[in-house]
């Protein structure tokens, strides 16, 4: 039975499965070697090869060149803010007071981030929809105009589309690094990039909107030709820098240092004091 049938099991597959770990990207002969997707890990790559190569060779099977794995790194660096008033940081820092051990600080804030509304979680949906764009755009000959309004009339009229426009500040700073970056690896704007940057100039004349890092994340991803899937696999891990970094920070502190906080220090702005509805008063 071919791996890739796994998905379609039937019941009385299992019975040729027992016993059996069938595995495409490696694994350990002891007394020989450990493989992985055909290369001798402590031969061929141990010493020979990126992190971030072998990161992508694990999820993808394909072992990238090396200023793929530079602009990875740039990447990684771009959300590795040792900021505690991030959200994934916060949980680091929170868990440093609480004397949790640095693993379960990263695992807690890595899972924090796996949000829909900003880090990992956004990536799979951003990059689906970049390459529904370029689809539209290429197979069905929508102008750039096209795709942004009916986005737009698809949400109800509000402009919210996710790669583009960031909340608290205008403009993102780690859009200009990246594209620096890739300036400098030699990366050429593809057509996924290009239009992505075309919609960012029709967002900021109307409402003074621009690309934000995921945007441009999954831009350059789906022109490399990486699925939605691989990109959340790829950049798992992306926050887990700056977590370990709050961490670390908190853990040399006192406990209970980190945002301290005293009964008055709450504001409540819920409803004033009022009197329980007489129909679910109990009638005793």
């Amino acid at each position: 039975m071919r791996i890739t049938e796994l998905s379609t099991l039937k019941v009385e597959d299992y019975d040729r499965l027992r016993g059996k770990l069938p595995d495409r990207t490696g694994g350990w002969v002891p007394g020989t070697a450990v493989y992985c997707r055909g290369y001798d890990m402590m031969d061929d790559l141990v010493g020979q090869v990126d992190f971030f190569q072998s990161l992508v060779l694990n999820i993808t099977g394909q072992l990238p060149e090396d200023r793929f794995a530079k602009w990875l790194h740039a990447a990684h660096i771009c959300v590795s803010w040792p900021d505690p008033r991030i959200w994934c940081n916060q949980i680091g820092a929170y868990a440093a007071m609480a004397r949790a051990t640095v693993n379960a600080a990263s695992s807690f804030g890595n899972l924090a981030a796996d949000s829909v509304m900003y880090g990992q979680g956004t990536l799979p949906i951003g990059t689906r929809l970049i390459q529904r764009f370029y689809s539209q755009h290429i197979n069905e000959r929508k102008s750039v105009e096209e795709i942004v309004d009916q986005e737009i009339e698809r949400k109800g009229g509000k402009v919210n589309i996710m790669g583009f426009a960031r909340p608290l500040a205008s403009g993102d700073e780690r859009v200009v690094a990246m594209r620096r970056t890739a300036r400098n690896l030699a990366f050429q704007d593809g057509p996924h990039m290009q239009l992505a940057l075309a919609i960012e100039e029709l967002l900021y004349d109307r409402y003074s909107e621009t690309m934000n890092f995921t945007g441009y994340l999954c831009a350059f991803m789906s022109d490399l030709g990486y699925s939605a899937e691989q990109v959340h696999r790829i950049f798992a891990l992306i926050v887990v820098n700056g977590v370990t970094a709050s961490f670390s920070e908190e853990a040399e502190k006192p406990v209970d240092s980190f945002l301290p906080l005293k009964c008055e220090d709450i504001e409540y702005t819920g409803p004033a004091k009022r009197d329980l509805p007489d129909a679910v008063k109990s009638s005793s």
